[in-house]
């Protein structure tokens, strides 16, 4: 039989009828502690109050107008966007993908705009921007782009964290250096603070943009708003999506104003991005996430988080290698396929996210509750104990 739905997911065997808060309710009638928040897009856990609320009221007075018209909630998420960061301008998207494309857009218009038109964006293997036809080419793994040829041209990738080949690579010819502060794709893999001095200050240095890649590291998920405030730069521009909707389909390009402005009337747009129902779901997570003490909050659960995943892989050295990542954003280096922890985790009672570079990431909502954090970690010291009492290889 023919499926009706396109078979792009190997889905695990499992449907859910109702989330609250870090907790999923299957089919079954089974709970699941939810350690993977929709790949890092339920920032506030599911069915959050305040969520529910704005979208309900939003959606008996408005759902969509197009950009055609001025858009009162797209004007105060943006207004709420830019007051918290580094951005002077934003534009909305749907998804990180979209996200991707203006990004890569806006860095070449900003060069044809000089009169010196640049195309060579540098690129990091393992990374991940999305699966249109130009992030995917400006990925450029094999697993990607197989079969998709020709891909967009102007991209170049270079060994994830190399300095040395980043200042050979870096120059007059550079459009932009896109990367993200923490790979959530390719396996929970940090950017060194000093490195991302240094990536900022070549290009100052070479005059190319700055592109970060925040989407799954950023809107809180580190214990700041942005993954990059830690090293203390700015980009130029930077790609938002996931947290930033709590659930909601919506995503962003945050830009200077010197970035931004050969992005001029007619040089973009989107039929449904920014749309009502979007942006007033957003305000109210950006008002959420940015109130005082919510952040030192998830900097602390996050320590406490870390700790116990620290004493896992001790007691499981067969199974875990080691803990890597930031915040809320947390990978297990594996010495097994993730593949089989997650299904190991299935049965206990626990959902993950596996990665590139055996990792297993635990991506859970912001909101998660130190009880949670205890009970997630057991979770997974059965998971890991029941793997390591039926070393089968995996099917996977």
């Amino acid at each position: 039989m023919i499926p009706t739905i396109l078979p792009t997911y190997n889905r695990a065997p499992l449907a859910f009828v109702r989330g609250e808060g870090s907790w999923l309710t299957a089919e079954d009638g089974r709970r699941f502690l939810d350690f993977g928040a929709g790949i890092a897009v339920n920032a506030l856990g599911h069915a959050h109050p305040a969520l529910v609320a704005a979208l309900a009221e939003q959606a008996g007075r408005l759902w969509h107008v197009s950009n055609l018209y001025r858009i009162p909630e797209q004007q105060r998420l943006a207004d709420l966007l830019v007051q918290a960061s580094f951005a002077d301008t934003v534009f909305f998207t749907n998804s990180g993908t979209e996200a991707a494309e203006l990004a890569i857009k806006m860095a070449r218009r900003y060069w044809f705009a000089q009169g010196a038109p640049r195309a060579e964006i540098l690129t990091f293997d393992g990374a991940f921007h999305g699966r249109s036809t130009g992030a995917i080419a400006a990925a450029g793994s094999e697993k990607m782009v197989k079969g998709f040829g020709p891909l967009m041209p102007g991209f170049r990738t270079l060994p994830w964290g190399d300095m040395t080949a980043l200042e050979a690579a870096i120059g007059a010819q550079t459009c932009a250096v896109m990367i993200e502060p923490i790979q959530g794709e390719g396996g929970i893999r940090p950017l060194a603070e000093a490195d991302l001095r240094r990536l900022r200050a070549l290009c100052d240095e070479s005059g190319a943009l700055l592109i970060l890649d925040e989407v799954q590291c950023g809107m809180g998920r580190t214990g700041r708003l942005f993954a990059h405030e830690w090293a203390g730069i700015t980009p130029d521009i930077m790609m938002v999506a996931k947290g930033i909707g709590g659930g909601f389909p919506l995503g962003a390009v945050l830009a200077t104003e010197r970035a931004g402005a050969a992005m001029t009337q007619g040089s973009h747009g989107s039929t449904y991005g920014g749309n009502p129902l979007a942006c007033a779901v957003g305000a109210r997570v950006m008002e959420i996430i940015t109130a005082p003490g919510f952040l030192d909050e998830v900097g602390r659960k996050a320590g406490h988080l870390r700790q116990k995943l620290e004493g896992l892989v001790a007691a499981h050295p067969a199974i875990f290698e080691a803990v890597r990542g930031q915040g809320l954003m947390l990978g297990l280096k594996c010495r097994r396929p993730p593949a089989d922890l997650v299904r190991a985790g299935h049965e206990e009672g626990i959902l993950t996210v596996p990665a590139a570079d055996e990792t297993l990431r635990l991506l859970p909502p912001l909101t998660v509750t130190g009880n949670e954090i205890d009970e997630a970690v057991a979770r997974l010291d059965r998971a890991a104990a029941a793997l390591a009492a039926a070393p089968a290889p995996s099917s996977v």
